[in-house]
């Protein structure tokens, strides 16, 4: 592999006007495509093969009229007054003319009164699903009783969902990890040649994503997931191969020969790297879920891209600024050559942090392991659920609907359940109903049950069910179960719990059920990989029980934070609540892949000294020595714009972008830099270990470049050449 991107490195290097005006043409055209084919996201979860979809899609056919998007109006009075039908009246006439709606519920007619007069809720269906409501819709719904003078109006439901966008708080990220590259670097040109070459990627990646929108329906988080990653792993990786890159120059390699070492060696890693992630993310396809699949897939795409990009565009900027990416000092001949450079590169913290580790390893492990166990111990309390308007942004009108609504009626009615009755006929479905109704209100946890909708043929009914509680409380989830289970027995009909609030419950079992046999699949996955690329049994173990211990402190902290509120404010969350339900596999797929990132980059410099005759522990403190520098910067580069993300309004990706950013700092300096270090020293030759019909299997990749440097170095400086 090493030798294959060497050629490619140097390749790139001397026609880089052709490959860099290849990139800009690929870019204008899969930007040309986005712009042209860009299809509309969605924040619709559907669930192949659960009750609640099955139910839906029941209702589409059998009841289209039932099946479109509802949207609420909460009207209230001020403080010790009632309501009068004359007050209602204008709103329900206004939202009855909105375009697309079928239908609005005169809420005294439907007796949608709380008991003390004040507040009343309108009910609102639409003739299309909620995915297909306008945005001239929806203001023109929001404008239903805006004028009307002394009450308080709010629109909430289904229709009043906000799309996710990209905002001006994700460039933070991406100054801070700027700000990085400058004082690793030491280089303006080549901090900024390695953003610059890294936004390229994403923005290729990117459009080429919308380009696939329009036949692929992608969630509103999908792209949002995949700009995150993208802009992440493709800094990290320009920054591992321009490291390397002015190693070589700073030992006096030419700029052609150093680009194809950088790209064989640093480059190999990426490839390796680059591969975990993506066969992480694809592998989310496993679980059956089609908006699953489809955002680990758009965001595998980006991180293939960026991979692409660190090989071929990187070494043909390369080319441009020369020896422009050394310090002033080292291109001044200050800081020239291997020894000199050699020498101030052991001074650095990385050998001294890799020495005290060693002889505090014992202690470090005890209270790494333990500590991050501690931070775990918030994990056996999390709770699962989609989200819903009670943690949307305080100031939207969502969130202003659904505590209006709670306020006067109670939470349930922000959750409501739709019991389906579906018989042969009239006569079998109305009986049915009617045992139906009277199961589900003597199921405890149901506030009400609202008389039944008929279909044209009386052959589908509909029941609206009211929790107690509120969509995400775990009483409304076993309501949900203790529902199906009584009306389970029902003869004559088919009879199916369905709603937004069901299929959430759905959506979150099977995600929940589907995650050990995921984590069991990526840690299956990472020993594998880890010992064809480091040819030892132990290496792998241990790099995959400290992935274990990254995502249970990970989960811990998150779940501390985001479910139980404790120091919510400083993420600028309003409303703690249940993790979304496809959190915790997104994260065990996106950490495995970068935590083995880190990996790699660490302990293949160990490996490389250990096979060139340096004593194992040695070849530790060597490894964090030369590459701890550059795992460091990469870390706060890809924790900065995770981070960066954590400042967006959407519950959802606020905590995406925070469980990665505190994923990547506690994997990077608590595990990979702290912990394995430590086992390393304590295993010492026995790290290396491999079984002899095992060396003899297993494929040599070559990660290290050894077969390269035989090609290209004199045999008396093949240690040397290989440092970063």
């Amino acid at each position: 592999m090493a030798t294959l991107l060497h050629r490619l490195g140097r390749f790139s290097f001397r026609r880089r006007g052709r490959v860099v005006a290849l990139w800009l043409l690929l870019l204008a055209l899969l930007g040309g495509a986005a712009a042209a084919f860009s299809g509309s996201t969605t924040d619709q979860f559907k669930m192949p093969g659960t009750e609640s979809q099955r139910a839906m899609d029941s209702l589409k056919k059998e009841f289209p009229q039932a099946s479109g998007g509802t949207g609420s109006i909460v009207i209230a009075a001020p403080k010790g007054e009632k309501l009068k039908p004359t007050d209602v009246a204008p709103v329900v006439e206004q939202a009855a003319q909105v375009d697309g709606v079928t239908a609005a519920v005169d809420p005294f007619k439907a007796k949608s009164i709380s008991p003390d007069g004040r507040y009343a809720l309108v009910q609102v269906q639409f003739d299309s699903g909620a995915q297909e409501v306008t945005d001239a819709q929806r203001a023109e719904f929001e404008k239903a009783g805006a004028d009307v003078k002394g009450l308080q109006v709010e629109h909430g439901g289904e229709v009043m969902t906000n799309k996710v966008e990209v905002g001006s708080t994700e460039v933070l990220g991406v100054l801070v990890a700027a700000v990085v590259l400058v004082i690793t670097f030491g280089s303006l040109v080549a901090a900024g040649m390695t953003l610059l070459n890294a936004l390229i990627g994403v923005g290729a990646g990117m459009a080429g994503l919308y380009a696939l929108s329009g036949v692929i329906e992608l969630t509103s988080t999908a792209p949002i997931l995949a700009l995150m990653l993208g802009l992440a792993v493709g800094i990290d990786y320009s920054l591992f191969i321009t490291s390397r890159y002015r190693h070589f120059l700073a030992e006096g390699a030419e700029p052609e020969e150093a680009a194809g070492r950088a790209a064989g060696t640093a480059g190999s890693a990426v490839v390796f790297a680059g591969a975990t992630v993506v066969i992480a993310l694809a592998g989310l396809a496993v679980v059956g879920i089609p908006f699953l699949t489809v955002m680990g897939l758009a965001a595998a795409g980006t991180v293939a891209v960026a991979v692409l990009v660190a090989l071929t565009l990187l070494p043909a900027v390369l080319g441009f600024v020369g020896h422009r990416v050394l310090p002033r000092k080292q291109r001044n001949g200050e800081a020239s050559g291997s020894t000199s450079s050699t020498s101030s590169t052991k001074e650095a913290f990385g050998f001294r942090w890799g020495r005290t580790v060693l002889r505090a390893r014992i202690p470090l492990l005890l209270v790494g392991v333990v500590g991050l166990g501690a931070l775990a111990l918030p994990t056996q309390d999390m709770r699962l659920a989609l989200p819903d308007a009670s943690t949307a942004a305080s100031d939207s009108p969502a969130r202003k609907a659904y505590d209006l609504t709670s306020e006067g009626f109670g939470a349930g009615f922000n959750g409501r359940l739709m019991a389906v009755v579906s018989g042969d006929d009239a006569a079998s479905t109305g009986a049915a109903v009617k045992q139906v109704a009277a199961k589900i209100q003597s199921t405890d946890g149901v506030l009400a049950v609202a008389p039944p909708q008929l279909n044209k043929e009386g052959t589908t009914a509909l029941l609206a069910v009211i929790p107690k509680e509120g969509p995400t409380a775990a009483g409304t989830e076993d309501v949900v179960h203790d529902i199906r289970d009584h009306v389970a027995g029902v003869k004559g009909a088919e009879v199916s719990l369905t709603g937004m609030t069901a299929l959430g419950i759905d959506v979150s079992e099977q995600l929940a059920d589907a995650m050990p046999v995921y984590l069991l699949l990526v840690v299956g996955l990472s020993i594998l990989l880890l010992m064809l690329v480091f040819r030892s049994i132990l290496v792998p173990l241990k790099a995959a029980l400290g992935f274990l211990l990254t995502v249970g402190a990970t989960f811990g902290i998150t779940v501390a934070v985001f479910q139980q509120g404790h120091l919510a404010g400083l993420v600028g969350l309003d409303t703690s609540g249940p993790l979304v339900s496809f959190l915790p596999i997104l994260l065990i797929g996106i950490l495995f892949g970068l935590a083995m990132d880190y990996e790699v980059f660490l302990v293949s410099r160990m490996r490389e000294d250990y096979v060139h005759g340096a004593e194992a522990s040695q070849a530790t403190v060597n490894g964090m020595g030369y590459n701890g520098r550059v795992v460091t910067a990469a870390a706060l580069i890809m924790a900065s714009v995770f981070g960066g993300f954590v400042f967006m309004e959407d519950p959802i990706i606020k905590s995406i972008g925070f469980a990665l950013a505190v994923g990547v700092l506690v994997d990077a300096f608590i595990v990979r830099m702290t912990l394995v270090p430590a086992v390393m020293a304590l295993l010492g030759r026995a790290a290396w270990w491999l079984p002899r019909p095992l060396q003899r299997a297993l494929p040599n990749l070559d990660i290290e470049g050894e077969k390269l440097l035989e090609r290209t170095v004199p045999a008396q400086r093949e240690r040397e050449d290989v440092r970063v």
